[in-house]
């Protein structure tokens, strides 16, 4: 069976992650054929809206961790064919029916779709700060969501479906047997609307989101790169062997003091 699955009901695409045993772990195969599917729905003249949706206990458990571990490249290796909702360039509305857990890089898949509809079992986590040298500083911030909970976001706290929708980032919660038929009610509401306003107002809806101002960019550039990068693959390493991670923190003991700031990168 393909580890991705795509159906079409009428004018609404559904995109299918199908890899339970796995948890649905972003592979190089589960990528290019994402970058398939969404490629596909964009250039369909006949479908209109998304819908991104899991099999098994899991929506996406993020990077898959093996994989990683044996091409030695954290992160997994990316296909050369572009992805056209994680690009941005899907200029159709996507709504996200979480199905489970969404982790590190399941959480962003979700992060980028419009709507978004979960079952209360949900669990989201970013999961940056676990297996980089930089938390997910921006997500938080992209989702207007107040400071604190942006924190805990970046410092790879978990959070429930609940919390989620009460801060605003998730539109609904509901049971497993609602999940799609919810979502699907939403697809259908935004087939009513006059086609060149669903996708203009999308469209200004997406351009109107925060961003992470350019000097901003530029220090998390730098911050992503202080510190030891021996501990990328040690974190693979205790995550895949189920134990407590050894950090080595700094190659040299003394960077811990000279973390990079927005004065010192001005200066240099």
């Amino acid at each position: 069976m393909a580890v991705v699955e795509i159906e079409r009901h009428g004018q609404i695409f559904v995109v299918r992650l199908n890899r339970p045993e796995r948890l649905n772990a972003l592979g190089f195969e589960i990528r290019s054929l994402l970058a398939d599917a969404w490629s596909e729905f964009r250039e369909s003249s006949d479908l209109e809206v998304g819908v991104f949706t899991g099999t098994g206990r899991a929506f996406c458990a993020g990077e898959d961790m093996k994989e990683s571990l044996e091409n030695s490249a954290p992160g997994g290796r990316r296909p050369d064919r572009e992805d056209p909702l994680m690009s941005g360039k899907l200029e159709k509305p996507v709504i996200a029916a979480v199905n489970g857990y969404a982790m590190g890089g399941g959480f962003m898949l979700v992060e980028r779709t419009d709507l978004r509809v979960a079952v209360h079992e949900a669990i989201f986590e970013m999961s940056e700060a676990k297996r980089w040298l930089l938390g997910g500083y921006n997500h938080g911030h992209i989702a207007s969501v107040p400071h604190p909970v942006a924190t805990e976001m970046a410092l790879a706290f978990r959070f429930p479906a609940q919390r989620l929708y009460e801060v605003g980032w998730i539109n609904r919660v509901v049971s497993s047997e609602e999940l799609l038929p919810t979502a699907f009610e939403m697809a259908d509401h935004i087939l009513t609307l006059p086609p060149a306003s669903r996708v203009n107002t999308v469209h200004m809806m997406r351009e109107m989101r925060p961003t992470v101002a350019p000097e901003l960019q530029q220090l998390a550039g730098a911050l992503n790169d202080h510190g030891a990068k021996s501990d990328l693959m040690e974190s693979r390493r205790a995550f895949a062997e189920k134990r407590a991670p050894k950090w080595k923190g700094w190659d040299d003991p003394n960077d811990r003091y000279k973390t990079p700031t927005l004065a010192s990168l001005k200066q240099a």
